[in-house]
């Protein structure tokens, strides 16, 4: 699975039992890159969307590689093929809204799904609010530690809306710790390793000092755990926190090394191919995946809807195995 998810470009054409073959929809997913788990069960749930195992939508996944100019390069390709419709994981909230607009131009819908992007030509929006998962993880570390001491911040990629809105989201809940200081803050990109780069180095830096790491994503918590074991320190006499819920994350939950919010990547993947295949239909569509039925708060409403957000669900003791059993 990880060799299929990390090339360049994926392709699911299942044509063969579909009667509709010759009409199915073309719809492309650009996201912001493929080596992360996270996005790794985005794309695989995008190609379990029943819609496509039923050989009823031909779906093409572009790898962005971190890179915004490789996104709108995508773009580009999808629009001079006629694509019916596109949904987009941007990487840079910005950069991104050049190729939306050019889609837009061209009369292409795009389905925005995971993070966000500045432009009003977007047709629709599946996501999480990432301004309360960042509150929420920053008040799990600071609650640890009883409101007062010292805490490290490892941001997303500067620029993408996930660590602008996350970094939103720290903040206010930082707001309610006059007592708690932030001795350093630094991108680690999402990546595990960055982020144990950059815990080393502070460890170094502040000997005995840091209380709590909150860490934008999981990969970059599970990066501070990592430099905090290589340095001879016990994991438990520092609060930490991660989003997403991946695998590790979980683990580490159930080892009572971290906290974690679980993004449902599924209901975000799934959620935004059933609206790109809405808008690339002439004929009145009803969603085919469950999590319409999973989430009785976000209604599909016709696929009319502006915005679709998905609930965050907090990792604990209770709901560790389950969540962890899903992945098997």
């Amino acid at each position: 699975m990880k060799k299929l998810l990390a090339a360049l470009v994926v392709t699911t054409s299942m044509v063969s039992g579909s009667a509709f073959a010759s009409e199915m929809p073309k719809i492309g997913a650009a996201v912001y890159g493929l080596n992360a788990e996270f996005m790794q069960i985005w794309a695989a749930a995008l190609e379990q969307h029943p819609a496509v195992l039923a050989g009823e939508v031909d779906l093409t996944i572009f790898d962005g590689r971190y890179d915004a100019l490789v996104q709108q390069d995508q773009f580009e390709t999808m629009i001079t093929q006629e694509f019916d419709a596109i949904i987009f994981v941007p990487i840079d909230i910005d950069a991104g809204a050049t190729a939306v607009d050019a889609a837009f131009e061209a009369g292409i819908p795009v389905i925005g799904s995971n993070t966000r992007v500045n432009s009003d030509n977007l047709t629709a929006y599946v996501g999480s609010d990432d301004v309360k998962s960042g509150y929420m993880e920053a008040k799990i570390v600071l609650d640890a530690i009883g409101c007062e001491g010292e805490v490290v911040i490892i941001e997303g990629p500067i620029g993408q809306s996930a660590q602008i809105s996350r970094l939103e989201g720290n903040l206010l809940a930082l707001a309610e710790c006059p007592n708690v200081t932030v001795v350093e803050q630094q991108t680690a990109n999402w990546s595990r390793a960055e982020a144990q780069t950059l815990m080393e180095n502070w460890l170094t830096a502040y000997p005995g000092v840091i209380d709590g790491v909150i860490g934008q994503n999981d990969e970059m918590a599970l990066g501070a755990i990592e430099a905090i074991k290589a340095a001879d320190l016990n994991v438990e006499d520092f609060a930490i926190a991660g989003i997403d819920g991946i695998t590790d994350a979980l683990l580490s939950v159930k080892m009572g090394e971290m906290s974690s919010i679980l993004q449902d990547a599924r209901a975000q993947a799934q959620g935004a191919l059933d609206l790109a295949i809405s808008y690339a239909s002439d004929d009145a569509y009803d969603p085919q995946s469950d999590i319409w039925v999973n989430y009785t708060d976000m209604p599909w409403n016709g696929g009319t809807d502006s915005e679709y957000s998905v609930p965050w669900t907090p990792v604990t003791a209770e709901n560790v195995d389950a969540l962890l059993d899903m992945r098997k």
